[in-house]
């Protein structure tokens, strides 16, 4: 069995000093994907570099101290790189790693932000992100997208859905893309095993005690192709988990 962990640490430096290390020893993933890591690997300690057993992989945004993508893995992958598409790979939205059984994709997507400000960008990203999955499907290659997607998908995703209708993340449009991945052959793991769980979220606010209260979103994902589903044995998320607003989120592969 492989675990195989997403998670969204709002800047690598700041969970560093949050016990990051401790809790990778502890938990020792096989895999270890992260997102909005904002720093530039030359800015990084080699304590977070050169974690013992694992190799590392980073891609950075060419505006300092945003978004930016790490990969730790200790089984090496054939290959690593980005999306390809330079307006999002200037963004270090994104790394690809190919293994033996599957292609692992991990992505930090854009934030629409307020009034849609860059949904147009978000759904542009989304639809290369698609494009990408299809065509390792249609060589043969099973996938597994992995991150922060930034989107809640159905009403059970947010505490409070009525309420954010015209917030980020929970936009229409962006609830359409999710549906229309999913309906292009893809599966999000958590909601298949737990369809109907209530109150199961990966992000909260800093503000409001929003935590504390559990008032989240599930926005970060592990999804695979339909015919990669039953090799996927367990999905878990990790609330318990502290260092960012985000929690981590895993899955257990054979």
């Amino acid at each position: 069995m492989k675990t195989v962990y997403s998670w969204n640490v709002n800047g690598i430096r700041a969970v560093q000093k949050k016990g990051f290390i401790d809790w990778i020893n502890k938990e020792s993933p096989d895999i270890l994907a992260l997102q909005e890591t904002k720093a530039r690997k030359e800015q990084l300690s080699e304590e977070l570099t050169g974690i013992e057993g694992y190799s590392s992989y980073f891609i950075s945004a060419q505006k300092a101290g945003y978004s930016g993508v790490a990969l730790y893995t200790k089984e090496k992958p054939h290959s690593v790189e980005p999306l390809g598409v330079d307006q999002f790979d200037s963004e270090g939205r994104t790394l690809i790693a190919s293994y033996n059984d599957f292609i692992l994709i991990n992505c930090y997507f854009p934030n629409s932000q307020e009034e849609g400000k860059r949904l147009d960008y978000k759904l542009d990203f989304c639809d290369a992100i698609l494009e990408k999955c299809e065509s390792y499907v249609n060589d043969g290659k099973n996938i597994i997208l992995m991150g922060d997607y930034n989107i809640a998908h159905k009403p059970i995703d947010l505490k409070n859905p009525k309420t954010n209708e015209k917030n980020p993340g929970y936009l229409p449009q962006e609830r359409e893309w999710m549906s229309k991945f999913l309906e292009h052959g893809f599966t999000d793991t958590f909601r298949h095993f737990y369809p109907d769980q209530e109150g199961c979220y990966s992000w909260w606010s800093y503000r409001f005690k929003a935590r504390e209260r559990n008032t989240g979103w599930r926005i970060d994902y592990h999804c695979v192709n339909n015919s990669f589903l039953d090799k996927v044995k367990k999905a878990s998320i990790h609330a318990d988990v502290m260092g960012s607003d985000h929690c981590p989120v895993s899955i257990q592969i054979k």
